[in-house]
This record gives structure tokens, sequence and C-alpha cells, in this order.
């Protein structure tokens, strides 16, 4: 029987990335949704890259773009390194790419502009990096960037009452506009918590993979999950980005 499953934040950490496939049995009839921040961190960038663009070759995948995506993207592009992005971990990625050819740089460059700023399936469930701020959903959004960045959404989810009912006119009214919604983005170390986390109907998958957390993957509709080692202890040369939190 196939399955939908959606994978957090990977953050260049391709070991971990191969371990949640083999523990969740990932097979050629499920469908898989990413959700972004594929690079910058650990060492292997490039090569989860690589690992995805010959994975959907025969796989149903959908590839939501991050906010580091972006920025890797930009420096693909333009040959432009922001001292943000590089202090933020892309620093690792550029030298990820170090033995690469033009032509196979041009080809990961049609990768990343290939990549969706959200997507809504057929269950109105919406998978998006980070968030949105619009009370009318992302397609209204006035700063596409809010794709990538925003945080509003899960602050929001967190703070929320639990009693409050959906037909409160408090409920906030961009969490009533989908059945579910899947982000990456902000890790749940934040709060404490190591694996997916569930406030009202907001999932978050990034489980902190760029930092000393894990990688998680789910399934959408069990919330069966399943996650990789510590990163630290399966890269335990590096130090990802546990240097530094800023860029999330």
């Amino acid at each position: 029987m196939s399955r939908t499953l959606v994978i957090g934040d990977i953050h260049g950490g391709f070991k971990a990335l191969k371990q949640v496939f083999e523990r969740a049995e990932v097979t050629k009839e499920d469908r898989l949704i990413f959700l972004g921040d594929y690079v910058d961190g650990w060492s292997e960038s490039s090569q989860v890259i690589r690992f995805l663009m010959e994975f959907s070759e025969k796989q149903e995948c959908i590839f939501i773009k991050g906010n580091h995506d972006a920025w890797c993207e930009e420096w693909m592009s333009t040959g432009e390194r922001q001292d943000v992005w590089l202090f933020n971990g892309g620093k690792s990625t550029v030298e990820s790419y170090n033995d690469y050819s033009l032509e196979d740089l041009d080809l990961h460059l049609e990768f990343f502009q290939r990549m969706k700023n959200y997507h809504v399936d057929d269950q109105n469930r919406l998978f998006i990096h980070a968030g949105y701020s619009s009370m009318h959903g992302p397609e209204k959004e006035v700063y596409s960037s809010n794709y990538r960045w925003d945080r509003t959404l899960w602050e929001t989810a967190v703070a929320m009452d639990k009693k409050l009912a959906k037909n409160s006119e408090l409920y906030p009214k961009r969490l009533l506009l989908y059945s579910e919604i899947f982000i990456g983005h902000t890790p749940t170390l934040d709060i404490g918590i190591s694996h997916p986390v569930n406030k009202a109907n907001v999932w978050n998958m990034d489980t902190g993979a760029a930092f000393t957390g894990s990688l998680s993957i789910m399934d959408v509709n069990t919330k069966e999950f399943w996650q990789s080692d510590p990163l630290p202890t399966l890269y335990p040369d590096e130090k990802g980005r546990n240097n530094d939190s800023a860029g999330k």
C-alpha cells in the first residue's frame, strides 16, 4: 500500500537521510514530500542534492524550497556568497561542491529552481517550509519570502489555548484554511522536544537535524514516524551548525 511521507529539514546530513529511508522502509510506491533546507550544515549538502535528483527520477517526490535552499540557489545563479549565508552553514555547502563541474552545478541549479513554494494536496493539507502570515493563506501572501522565513504560524499554534474550539471567534483564521499544515524551519528542540510535534493543526517536522537533533520522516495519514540517530553521532568530527542558530 502506498504512503505519503513527509521529511523535515536535512541540512546536508546525507547519512541521516539514508538512515531514515531504511528505517521507514521507503518503497517505490511511496510518495515523498520534502519540506526544504536540504543544504547548509553537515558536510554532504551536494551529495544530498545529487541523491534527491536521482531519486526523484524513479519516485514521486515534491520538493519545497527552504530559506537555505534559496541562499544556495542565489550563489549558484550569481556566484555571490553572502556572509550571512556562509556564517549559517553555507561554507560547508560551498566546500561540498568544490569538485563539481560547471555543467553539474547548472543541473543542480535547475533542481533548486524547480522547487515549489508550497503544496496543497487533495485532502487540503498544506506543506510549506516555514509558514505564512496572511489570514487568507499563502497564495495571498504579500512577501513570498514568508514561505521560507515565517515563524509566526508556528508560534501562534504553540501559544494557543488547547481548549479553544475551532468555531470560536478567537481561533486563528489562518489555521482554519487547511485540514492540516506541515512545516519545518523552526526546530522542535526550541521547545525541548526531539520528535515531530503537533500543535493545533500544525505538525512541525524540523527536529533539529542541523544541530544536535535527528532527521525525521512521517506517514502523514497514520502519523507514525521514524528518526535517524542524532546528527552529531553520524558526523562526530563535524560541528554542523551548532556554533550558531541565527539563520535557522
